[in-house]
């Protein structure tokens, strides 16, 4: 038998064996390591938040790596239905390695609560994960380099809605230039996930005035995920 008639039989029977697979109700074949491949077919394997946070490892993947004191991962409940995103660690998420624990933070988390959330119920993250000196506003190339995992973390989660905060994790998200002023109080779509962008918890320490507007857009968010009747209890 010549090589090309060996070939030929190979594609034979190759195509007899996918046929047969299609004919039981497969439609596909799992590829990758024998890790990956013992998922039932026709379902996805979802990377876990641990399998995310061992691939960034101790990152040097940006300048950022060399002057941070903790990078900060992301805190909360795995399977989150609401996911909060900022822009990056201040001070003291760097120095205790969690995000949103400064005076932000605990806004935030006020936040939370009156959506009818406990804290470690939701999951909170940010674009960046290590702190910019001086909180100096992200440089495109940390972006580019950081972005990839907090879109890794989102989906690893699956939420039913995600929070942007501020104007740069709402720009960051939405690849768009919009001011957060014009972006906030609809939904926007994220990777096939409801996007409600509103206003950083650091920016409503400086204009309280702009707290109204924020619960505005929480309750838009509480009423996509059935929130309705404490919606109407605290009015």
């Amino acid at each position: 038998m010549t090589g090309n008639d060996e070939v030929r039989g190979l594609l034979g029977s190759l195509r007899v064996y996918l046929e047969e697979l299609r004919e039981s109700g497969v439609d596909g074949l799992p590829y990758g390591t024998p890790e990956t491949v013992s998922t039932p077919a026709g379902e996805k394997q979802r990377e876990s938040l641990d399998d995310i946070r061992t691939n960034l490892g101790e990152c040097g993947r940006c300048q950022l790596g060399k002057t941070r004191t903790n990078l900060v991962f992301g805190v909360g409940n795995p399977e989150a239905r609401l996911v909060f995103v900022g822009e990056a660690p201040g001070r003291d998420e760097d120095l205790q390695g969690e995000p949103f624990v400064g005076e932000a933070g605990q806004l935030l988390t006020k936040i939370i609560q009156a959506m009818g959330f406990r804290r470690e119920e939701v999951y909170i993250c940010n674009v960046l994960k290590c702190r910019p000196p001086n909180n100096r506003n992200p440089q495109p190339s940390e972006v580019e380099q950081c972005h990839p995992f907090m879109l890794r973390q989102v989906k690893a989660i699956g939420p039913a809605v995600v929070v942007a905060l501020g104007t740069f994790a709402a720009q960051t998200l939405l690849q768009t230039k919009e001011p957060i002023s014009r972006l906030r109080g609809r939904f926007h779509d994220y990777h096939g996930i409801p996007l409600m962008p509103t206003f950083h918890p650091a920016f409503l320490l400086r204009n309280a005035e702009k707290k109204r507007e924020v619960w505005e857009d929480m309750q838009q968010v509480m009423r996509l995920l059935g929130k309705d009747a404490l919606q109407k209890k605290d009015g």
